[in-house]
């Protein structure tokens, strides 16, 4: 069992948590959930030790192994993958080294000799004879290759180094295991590949993520860091959203008995729980909703953004048509013969095991990189609005505040109407005067967003919209897209988002290019789509 007890934390004279207490324990696994800035990473860090409160304390049961995923990337690139991977394991990698130090030793004493028969001991009580072998079997199904599991860390690309660190922290069967999002840089094979590691592990699981799917798939618990407090609550991250949102309903609803919103309550809980029972975890999460009181539920404090894309004029019929269109960089083959006719209406995700692929894509349609071959044409009712991956360029050089870095993007200038746009992504008041280059990652984003509200266009382009955004502004911008009456081409990460957005899959391949129309979850399960990826590659090798 982990505890934090009394755990209060402030910088300067802002509280970050004021007498927090909390327990962790058993096979459970723990979403934890907040704002941008409530505290998440912070709170990870307090109960790892790498942080330390200024007051109140963190108890581990003694005996007892904790694993964090680390987040310096450079930490381990000296070290050869494999070991990397063994190094998560303190006291058995401690034991593999001081024995082989000893069998290496010229002048191999009868001390010595004794030492290594207790480290022997120790070594084969651990499991220590599949070390090598479980790391391997943790770094395959998280995508690394066998012949880089004997490379230095330093080799391996960024993606690839957060999958080696992803399998330090799960290997060796910890107690407690903390991962600060742990899904971040990872595709979807992978993702359901760690969704059924963390299914199957016995031990306590504390995780912040942002991927909603992957918190509903693996939690028992959600953990919700508000107003300097945090609170827990029995369920997944679906569970915790919708009782929280029903409960902020039956409170406004002033006029509402007391006992019709305890039935409400009630049968909103049945109904979760019959919907559970056919979920992964069927049987352990059904049991602990069943066990809920409706006092348990309460309303969330959280404001959510008001997403609204309007149309600022309806499209026709020709939306966007694209012919036999390829890219390649440096020699490499981002995707290959491209034909895609868009209709009216389409939600289309555009997907690929290389994002450089997606973006490329999103470049080309743009007008700020040139396809190799092909063409494409918008039809001339269209008007479109773009929301790119990275957009530092939109900030490095405006020295200006948010007010006047919006204007810039508006034929309206008048201050009124701009903050408008501003306060529905939760900009207000003293925050609209900040200096753009000052600000988040996530405030980007949310700037970004308001431009694309600003442009009216009726054919948005995302790529990665959900990157660097709070659950609050993913689940806004979610609930926006399938309300927009308009056509959307994006790329995201988020199994949830992708799944209740687009109607439409567009696969691109450096072998050439998968367009099916159904949801992404028909896609992920479809044999047919194997098939013809297996098809392609097989036409081009």
């Amino acid at each position: 069992m982990l505890a934090a007890q009394q755990i209060s934390l402030q910088f300067g004279k802002r509280v970050l948590f004021d007498e927090v207490n909390i327990k962790f324990s058993g096979d459970n696994c723990y979403g934890v959930i907040g704002a941008n800035g409530a505290g998440k990473s912070t709170f990870l860090k307090i109960l790892s030790g790498q942080i330390d409160p200024n007051s109140g304390h963190i108890s581990l049961e003694p005996g007892k192994r904790m694993a964090v995923l680390k987040q310096d990337h450079f930490e381990f690139d000296e070290v050869k993958v494999l070991d990397t991977v063994m190094m998560g394991h303190k006291v058995l990698w401690n034991i593999m080294t001081e024995k082989d130090a000893l069998y290496a030793k010229p002048d191999f004493s009868d001390e010595d000799g004794i030492r290594a028969s207790e480290l022997e001991e120790k070594f084969a009580e651990m499991d220590g004879w599949n070390a090598e072998s479980d790391a391997a079997s943790l770094l395959s199904g998280l995508g690394i290759e066998e012949a880089d599991h004997h490379k230095l860390l330093e080799e391996l690309n960024g993606n690839q180094k957060v999958r080696v660190l992803l399998a330090q922290a799960l290997f060796g069967n910890p107690d407690i295991l903390i991962l600060d999002e742990p899904t971040n840089d990872l595709d979807i094979q992978t993702v359901t590949w760690l969704e059924d590691f963390l299914l199957n592990f016995k031990n306590t699981t504390i995780v912040v993520s942002h991927d909603r799917h992957f918190l509903d798939t693996v939690c028992t618990h959600i953990v919700d860091i508000d107003f300097k407090k945090v609170k827990l609550f029995t369920g997944n991250y679906s569970f915790w959203y919708e009782s929280s949102q029903l409960a902020l309903r039956q409170r406004n609803a002033a006029n509402k008995k007391a006992e019709d919103k305890k039935k409400e309550l009630q049968e909103f809980i049945a109904r979760f729980s019959a919907n559970a029972s056919k979920s992964k975890q069927a049987t352990s999460r059904k049991k602990l909703l069943d066990k809920i009181n409706v006092e348990d539920i309460e309303p969330s404090t959280r404001k959510y953004p008001a997403i609204i894309f309007n149309q600022e004029r309806d499209a026709g019929d020709q939306i966007l048509h694209i012919t036999n269109m390829s890219k390649s960089v440096e020699g490499d083959m981002l995707f290959k013969e491209l034909n895609l006719n868009v209709n009216k209406g389409d939600k289309i995700a555009i997907i690929s095991r290389n994002s450089l692929a997606t973006t490329a894509l999103y470049e080309i349609l743009n007008g700020e990189m040139q396809a190799d071959q092909g063409e494409y044409t918008f039809g001339q009712t269209i008007t479109t609005g773009y929301l790119p991956n990275e957009n530092t360029e939109f900030f490095e050089k405006a020295d200006l505040n948010l007010i006047d870095w919006l204007r810039q993007f508006s034929t309206e200038k008048d201050e009124v109407y701009i903050r408008g746009f501003l306060g529905k992504m939760l900009f207000s008041g003293e925050e609209t005067f900040k200096k753009a280059t000052v600000l988040s990652g996530g405030e980007k984003v949310r700037c970004m967003i308001s431009r694309v509200m600003l442009g009216g266009g009726n054919v948005l382009m995302l790529d990665e919209p959900t990157n660097h955004l709070d659950l609050e502004s993913i689940t806004a911008f979610n609930n926006a897209l399938i309300d927009f009456p308009g056509t959307v081409l994006f790329t995201s990460h988020d199994h949830h988002f992708t799944q209740t957005v687009a109607n439409r899959i567009v696969e691109l391949t450096p072998y050439g290019c998968i367009d099916k129309l159904m949801t992404f979850d028909e896609y992920i399960a479809s044999d047919r789509v194997d098939e013809q990826r297996s098809e392609l590659l097989s036409v081009n090798s």
